[in-house]
């Protein structure tokens, strides 16, 4: 009887000595580049969700509403990764894209047909070329694996877009960012103010002044080495 209560007793005392762990745990929060890019991205994934399908809709070239369509459904699978990821450490997403992204929206539901075509590809290729930069931040910055997981998982999918993007831009002739020297897209090499803002080395927190769909106006500075 002794050595049931003595066991008894051990067990208690193993509990109690792991719940200020267990604790201490429980309040760890994701950094604040953790945050941030989960919010952020899901914005992104917001706003294109909306562009997508307004390219299927109102895209008068057949690979924009082709593109408007698998972005959609990337972007949708994205998003429920960011949803869950973020429900797991506590983390609050905002509601509706932000306030730039949702200008853009706006201007791309005013046009029709070819000036869709080419104000929808233009907004495309900055935005992404912005979620691979807040993207390659995360996985060189993030502190919490479950959101740098993540980025390394949507990188070849904004890769594969701007990809197909730049392939569309050529061939409708439209002007195409250019690249760093480490070969990763960075804003602002056309010429023309590309969606997204032009700047090439967005602060965290900071936002663009040239904001088209897509773009990302609140996430951490790119890291392009």
């Amino acid at each position: 009887m002794l050595g049931i209560k003595r066991l008894g007793l051990l067990a208690t005392l193993a509990v109690v000595g792991l719940a200020p762990a267990a604790a201490a745990q429980a309040a760890a929060q994701p950094s604040a580049q953790d945050t941030q890019y989960l919010q952020a991205v899901h914005q992104v994934n917001l706003a294109e969700i909306v562009t997508g399908n307004l390219a299927q809709k109102k895209g008068q070239n057949e690979q924009v509403k082709q593109l408007g369509q698998q972005f959609v459904t990337d972007h949708t699978q994205l998003d429920q990764t960011v949803q869950s990821t973020a429900q797991q450490l506590n983390v609050t997403l905002p509601n509706a894209p932000t306030a730039d992204q949702q200008k853009v929206i706006d201007k791309l539901n005013g046009l029709n047909g070819a000036a869709f075509d080419k104000a929808w590809v233009t907004a495309e290729l900055a935005g992404h070329v912005q979620a691979i930069q807040a993207t390659q931040t995360e996985i060189s910055q993030g502190s919490e694996q479950s959101v740098v997981q993540l980025a390394q998982d949507a990188l070849p999918v904004l890769q594969a877009h701007y990809d197909a993007l730049v392939a569309l831009a050529q061939e409708l002739g439209i002007p195409v960012p250019q690249t760093s020297a480490s070969g990763t897209a960075s804003p602002g090499g056309s010429g023309t103010p590309a969606p997204g803002g032009t700047t090439e080395s967005p602060a965290p927190g900071g936002t663009t002044e040239s904001p088209e769909p897509g773009g990302i106006t609140e996430t951490p500075a790119p890291d392009n080495s």
